[in-house]
């Protein structure tokens, strides 16, 4: 199970817009205990499982749980994130898996990656201002090569609705797997998922509760 990001409380809008930047997420990193479980987000496992492994685009890759479990399945996996911390714990994860995952330090929300050079693109909560969102999302669809996938998991805005979730309080950085298929031009892009899916979660007071994953996945024609 997942737990609440507040680790006991939420997070204020304030607290959430300075993990926007590298530093915050370079001291989370580099404490003693792994911040995430270790295991690859199930989204991800549902919805790559059964594709033919390719090249992999895992777009804020975190600790690498997904970049590993990408790679152990027989991807080429690069994982990109802006804490340099998160990607030496990537380079460790993998060497401990007996996997190769190439990592690039770079900010999604100024980064562009080459364009049609991936059969996967994974992007899983990551968070952004909509506006910033839309054009990273955007920039993510054109590096997906033809016949190749894009999957975007996030929070889903109805988390809000249940404050034992503990999610931050910004609607604007939360969306929906429709509103993600809504930047996609129906005439490149097949939709082959486009859910509100229930997961049980710990809440902030301990308790088990049922979150939302917004799940958007697509194909390129």
């Amino acid at each position: 199970m997942e737990h609440g990001h507040g680790h006991g409380r939420a997070m204020t809008a304030d607290e959430v817009r300075a993990m926007l930047e590298a530093p915050a997420w370079d001291e989370r990193y580099g404490g003693a205990e792994l911040v995430w479980s270790g295991n690859p987000n199930p989204q991800l496992v549902a919805e790559a499982a059964e594709l033919a492994p390719g090249t992999a685009l895992d777009v804020g890759a975190g600790e690498g749980a997904d970049a590993v479990w990408l790679a152990r399945r027989g991807w080429r996996v690069t994982a990109v994130d802006f804490s340099k911390v998160a990607l030496e714990r990537v380079v460790q994860h993998a060497a401990d898996e007996g996997v190769e995952v190439t990592t690039e330090q770079a900010d999604v929300r100024t980064w562009e990656p080459p364009a049609g050079a991936f059969t996967l693109v994974n992007s899983q909560f990551m968070h952004l201002p909509s506006e910033v969102f839309t054009q990273v999302v955007a920039r993510l669809a054109a590096a997906v090569a033809p016949g190749g996938h894009l999957v975007v998991v996030g929070h889903h805005p109805k988390d809000l609705e249940s404050p034992s979730i503990g999610r931050p309080p910004v609607e604007d950085m939360l969306f929906t797997a429709e509103q993600i298929a809504g930047l996609l031009d129906t005439a490149e892009w097949e939709i082959l998922a486009a859910d509100t899916r229930p997961r049980q979660l710990i809440g902030v007071d301990g308790e088990p509760v049922t979150g939302h994953d917004a799940v958007l996945h697509a194909r390129r024609r």
